[in-house]
């Protein structure tokens, strides 16, 4: 399957609104966020703090009257520059590009299978302004094979999971962690489609540079075309 068939192969799986997280949340009730840099509102607050940036998540939510904050596709963002994991002195190298969607909510969240899987892998990948906690689902729709990351988790979250753990679509998967756990950052979820893991286990890069992102944009298509947020 070409990646062009895997995007539309992607797309055709849903046709409504598919919940990555806890089903009391209305699609009516989610807002699309900008996080990118060319948000001039974020040059008024400290990106590197995660309490700022959750301050600043919460102030967006109240002033469009919605409860949770999504987007971030291939959307190059400057909060990672704060992390040596990151930042790279050559632009080409530094990864800034996001290739996931983050959905935006409180801490304890639950977090959903969009899609009935197994447990690929999972790890807590620990370096400041990483994932933290992550899971990652292997699926197999019409067959074809394809895998689900879900990154800044709470520790308990992977305590218990095991390798080829079954979940069906709707049960609970995990709840998100907060700042402490999750790579310092403001509670999220970050989701992410990926059709290669290429040997990965636990983990896969959620954010390319720019010398990377074709491949990457081609391996991890936008996860909206499954949600339909």
């Amino acid at each position: 399957m070409t990646i062009h068939r895997f995007s539309q192969f992607i797309e055709s799986i849903s046709q409504d609104f598919i919940p990555v997280i806890d089903t009391g949340f209305l699609k009516e009730e989610y807002v699309a966020i900008d996080l990118s840099i060319h948000n001039n509102k974020l040059n008024a607050i400290d990106v590197s703090s995660s309490n700022e940036f959750e301050d600043y998540i919460e102030a967006y939510l109240i002033s469009k009257r919605a409860k949770v904050a999504y987007g971030g596709y291939n959307e190059t963002r400057a909060i990672y520059n704060r992390s040596v994991h990151f930042n790279q002195q050559d632009p080409e190298t530094e990864r800034n590009i996001h290739l996931g969607l983050d959905v935006w909510c409180d801490a304890e969240t639950k977090v959903l299978a969009p899609l009935t899987g197994k447990v690929h892998s999972f790890q807590n990948n620990d370096n400041f302004g990483d994932y933290g906690p992550t899971i990652i689902l292997e699926h197999i729709i019409k067959d074809v094979t394809f895998y689900t990351l879900y990154g800044h988790l709470s520790k308990e979250s992977i305590s218990t999971i095991e390798i080829g753990q079954r979940f069906v679509e709707g049960d609970v998967l995990a709840v998100l962690g907060d700042a402490t756990v999750n790579g310092d950052y403001a509670p999220h979820l970050h989701f992410q489609i990926i059709k290669d893991m290429q040997g990965s286990m636990g983990d896969y890069p959620g954010v390319s540079n720019k010398r990377d992102l074709d491949f990457f944009l081609q391996n991890c298509p936008d996860p909206n075309l499954l949600l339909k947020i």
